[in-house]
């Protein structure tokens, strides 16, 4: 029998980054988003906190075989 698991989880990453002095508020969103879009964040991402969301399964009937 074969059957196909889907389990949906909500990953929260954190990363721990330097932020250059004396930008505003909307300059470290900007710088933020900046390095994370140019993907220079994502080698300093850890898994902070895993939350279960959902499972579920479905049996596939493959030939030849009875359920």
């Amino acid at each position: 029998m074969r059957v196909i698991v889907r389990v949906t989880e909500k990953i929260t990453s954190e990363a721990h980054i330097n932020i250059p002095d004396g930008l505003s508020e909307a300059g470290i969103r900007q710088h933020i988003v900046d390095r994370y879009n140019n993907g220079e964040m994502l080698t300093e991402m850890n898994i902070f906190q895993v939350d279960f969301e959902s499972i579920s399964a479905q049996v596939v009937k493959q030939v030849g075989e009875n359920l």
